[in-house]
């Protein structure tokens, strides 16, 4: 039985209560804990419809674009990562690619584009994907090579991107290209582009050691209308770091639910395998490994909901709180599964087994939305800076 005490913190209203008792009902019911190696993208297909067709993508997109709340509500993100990510990988991948594909059209998108995007998203009816990396350009985003050239009413678009989430099977993509309004990372514009647009070609799909679709893109003079640009010229990078303010944190409560069903199952092994006349459990190193192990998540745990009540509560940046959040609990998720795997000792390495599907899951989280050396940059350039203005903000609330 997965720990809830967490859910009485102040972080949390009665309805993020409500909506975490829903989702782990309707999660044990319909997920298996599967990876769906023989069909990734009919998997991946399916659980959007579901999540879609159950009412659980509108928490994705706005209130006014057939969400549930009138903008989006990171705390109940998070909620739905951590509990989908407990009970299957592949689930929490298609729920957050549906918030992280579109939120940049619901943050900056002019109203059309709103209306024809976000419903589909909220529905299940379209899949989403955000194009950020580059084969020459990951987590250095200054270093973006795709181009995006104006050319009368159209935007003309040449270049690669690389490692792009739900690659192959989405209906659109938030691209970010190169418009030239000034050097590096100010020089950059964010664009709607549909799955189909002539020039768009998926280049190759990438397997990974979790799989889930990804794939590199390839642009050939693709040819948008000029109103899918997002925002202004040259607000790409403004887009960017605003849409992963937000998404930052949720990943740190998918690592969140991987580390709670890692623990589960190593508690659970520990209470029913033997050795030498005993139980694992009864072992004071067991359990003092079972003690690191929940006193690591519930320290992420609290800085991933702070990072989140933030948001939601105080400032409209978090940058620090953000990072501070997906770089902790990425990295203590790593550290509990390696441990539950080492309850388990040879069985935690058996093709198939809970605690080694976890393991493989696990990994990319300290990788995508920012590796973790990035994030101790950015949480040291904000310490530098004294951007401690959220703090000083709540210490005003009465």
């Amino acid at each position: 039985m997965p720990d809830r005490t967490f859910l009485s913190w102040p972080f949390f209203d009665e309805g993020h209560r409500t909506l975490a008792v829903s989702l782990e009902s309707w999660a044990t019911a319909k997920l298996a804990f599967e990876h769906h190696e023989r069909d990734i993208d009919g998997a991946c297909r399916k659980l959007v419809s579901a999540l879609g067709h159950d009412g659980w993508l509108k928490y994705s997109v706005p209130k006014n674009y057939g969400g549930h709340f009138d903008k989006l509500d990171v705390r109940s993100l998070c909620l739905i990562r951590e509990t989908l990510a407990r009970h299957s990988g592949l689930a929490d991948f298609a729920f957050a690619m549906q918030g992280l594909g579109s939120a940049s059209i619901a943050l900056f998108g002019a109203d059309d584009l709103k209306q024809r995007y976000l419903p589909g998203v909220g529905s299940g009816a379209r899949i989403a994907a955000f194009a950020l990396s580059e084969p020459e350009g990951g987590s250095d985003v200054s270093a973006l090579r795709t181009t995006a050239q104006l050319d009368g009413d159209h935007y003309v678009i040449n270049g690669a991107k690389t490692w792009i989430s739900n690659g192959g099977i989405a209906g659109h993509y938030v691209l970010f290209a190169r418009t030239g309004e000034a050097p590096g990372a100010k020089g950059l514009s964010a664009f709607v582009v549909d799955a189909d647009a002539p020039g768009l070609d998926v280049r190759e799909r990438i397997e990974t050691i979790a799989p889930h679709p990804l794939a590199t893109l390839r642009f050939r003079n693709c040819r948008i209308p000029k109103s899918h640009l997002l925002g202004k010229p040259g607000d790409g990078f403004k887009i960017a770091m605003a849409t992963l303010d937000i998404f930052r944190a949720t990943v740190g409560a998918a690592a969140l639910g991987f580390a709670r069903r890692a623990l589960d199952e190593a508690v659970s092994y520990a209470r029913r395998r033997e050795a030498f006349g005993h139980k694992l459990a009864d072992f004071q190193l067991t359990q003092a490994k079972l003690a690191d192990m929940a006193t690591e998540i519930d320290a992420a745990a609290l800085l991933v909901y702070r990072a989140a009540w933030t948001k939601d509560r105080v400032a409209d940046r978090v940058t620090r709180e953000a990072s501070m959040a997906k770089m902790y609990a990425t990295e203590m998720a790593q550290r509990v599964v390696d441990a539950a795997v080492q309850i388990h000792g040879g069985m935690g390495v058996v093709s198939g087994e809970p605690v080694e599907r976890l393991y493989r899951e696990v990994r990319s989280l300290r990788i995508y939305e920012g590796t973790t050396e990035i994030q101790k940059l950015v949480i040291a350039g904000q310490v530098l800076a004294g951007q401690d203005e959220p703090a000083r903000k709540a210490a005003e609330k009465p």
